[in-house]
């Protein structure tokens, strides 16, 4: 651990003491930040939280050095009425200072398009948007980017949709079939739950994590665990490292196929649709079979798993994965093999590797320009450290690539659970149910955590009180960095385009509003 620039470098997990991360004037703080960001890093967090200073607020920010696999991290006193925005020079970090504005009426001066994230009250009795306080808030009721010309037209979709899916609208502005802009208004599945969380942790707390977004359950749970295991020195064993990482896996092939199927469908493509619905169902049945669940609720808990696999089980997954492993691999290629799938695919919806580095785009949909992001390699955490997985990428950005990328993980996926599922038989059931070293969390502290979701890298930074309670804990999920990129993909783009790009993102509505 040592200092640079201001900033603190941490180790995935690793708790510490909030007076000794570095506290800079607000001005140094957001130059420190613009240089490390033109200097390859990237923002993981950036949030505020209350002062015991009247009128004050603390600003944190966690920066990923990719690299030299670290976390950084700094702090400022800003006013609780403005501080300094970033944005323009800065992309990535322009829904952060939103939510910042949004949470505590902070308003950030310079942002270029200051609106509402969730379109809920401040946390603060401070309103960012000077509005009365008795008046009801919409979400997607507000102003929208405009484009003036002869022949645009504006096209409004959701949040009400065709289908059994979460709500969020969305609106082109259109020349002919051609978009010129797309702007995305979400905040419909709000549930103050990072609000909820503070004074915790309580008997509520884990399930909240399970349900932050429905399909991410392990990820999130995860990231959730190991925190509250580093601020209490929890050692976790071998095999509970190796339990967890097969279920993560797991959450991550199951929605790779299904993303693969809905995006066959989205072309018309029926074979590959149909196989890879039921292939999902058959990935999701093994998560059942580890977790009584298949979405994998109860499974992961603070100091282990709530249950372990028998010989038998053991046995019994191994032989499904063979069998899965050729049906799901046969299904996938054919989308490769068919000319018409591939031209509807390839050159749609491209984003460069320049605009996912700019908008700090996270997972898959990075790996898919070139990026090198994931944090399975670049912050092993877990069973990690001891089995890494090699990065897989293409560079061509379009829907193509956030296609063929999916297919290239859920291989390597196969092949850290057949290997670990292997290690699992050579050693016994464990005896001893999970335990924390301690009941309390540690005092007045800060950790960060993140893991590679099947979306993209989770993170989760607590920070705790006097009394070892939740000062404040906040969440990013890997939606909030990407749906910047959804958005910039369709610039120039066919509207009719606009269901397999959104679909070959496919992020979360929930993960993003919480």
């Amino acid at each position: 651990m040592y200092s640079h620039q201001g900033f603190i470098n941490l180790k995935n997990g690793q708790p510490i003491d909030l007076n000794k991360i570095p506290s800079l004037e607000e001005e140094k703080f957001m130059d420190a930040i613009k240089q490390f960001i033109e200097a390859g890093k990237r923002v993981s967090s950036y949030f505020a939280c209350s002062s015991e200073e009247q009128g004050l607020l603390k600003l944190y920010a966690v920066l990923s050095d990719d690299e030299n696999k670290q976390l950084m991290v700094s702090q400022t006193m800003i006013s609780s009425k403005q501080f300094k925005s970033l944005s323009t020079s800065c992309p990535q970090l322009q829904l952060f200072e939103r939510e910042i504005a949004e949470q505590y009426g902070c308003v950030p001066l310079g942002h270029p398009w200051l609106k509402p994230v969730r379109y809920h009250h401040s946390w603060t009795n401070l309103d960012a948007w000077n509005r009365e306080k008795e008046e009801v808030i919409l979400p997607g009721v507000g102003d929208y980017y405009k484009v003036q010309g002869n022949q645009v037209h504006e096209v409004a979709v959701g949040p009400v949709h065709a289908g059994v899916i979460e709500p969020g609208h969305f609106r082109f502005q259109c020349q002919g079939e051609e978009v010129l802009h797309l702007e995305i208004a979400l905040g419909y599945q709000h549930r103050g739950i990072e609000k909820t969380l503070i004074g915790g942790p309580n008997n509520k707390t884990r399930h909240y994590m399970e349900v932050l977004a429905g399909d991410t359950t392990i990820g999130h749970c995860l990231t959730y665990c190991q925190n509250i295991e580093g601020l209490t020195s929890t050692k976790i064993s071998k095999r509970s490292k190796m339990l967890r990482g097969i279920a993560l896996e797991l959450e991550r092939i199951a929605n790779h196929v299904g993303d693969l199927g809905a995006l066959a469908g989205d072309v018309g493509y029926l074979p590959t649709s149909s196989f890879c619905g039921r292939l999902r169902g058959e990935w999701l049945n093994l998560t059942a079979l580890i977790t009584g669940n298949r979405f994998g609720r109860n499974f992961l808990i603070p100091g282990g798993t709530s249950y372990d696999l028998t010989k038998e089980q053991i046995v019994f997954m191994l032989n499904k994965i063979e069998l899965l492993e050729k049906e799901t691999g046969d299904s996938i290629a054919l989308l490769w093999e068919n000319q018409s799938v591939l031209a509807r695919f390839e050159e749609i919806g491209i984003l460069s590797r320049k605009q996912a580095k700019d908008l700090g785009l996270v997972g898959l949909a990075a790996r898919a320009t070139g990026l090198d992001r994931d944090v399975r390699t670049t912050m092993p955490s877990g069973i990690y450290k001891e089995m890494p997985i090699a990065i897989k990428t293409i560079e061509s950005g379009d829907v193509y690539s956030r296609a063929y990328v999916r297919g290239l993980e859920i291989k390597t996926s196969i092949d850290f659970l057949k290997k670990a599922l292997k290690e699992l038989l050579k050693g016994a059931l464990s005896e001893e149910g999970p335990t924390i070293a301690s009941d309390l969390l540690k005092q007045n502290s800060l950790v960060v955590t993140v893991n590679e979701g099947w979306r993209g890298e989770i993170c989760h930074v607590a920070i705790t009180d006097n009394e070892g309670k939740f000062k404040r804990y906040k969440i990013v999920d890997p939606s909030f960095h990407n749906w910047m990129g959804l958005a910039v993909s369709l610039r120039n783009e066919e509207i009719s385009d606009f269901p397999i790009c959104n679909k070959s993102f496919n992020l979360s509505y929930c993960g993003h509003d919480l």
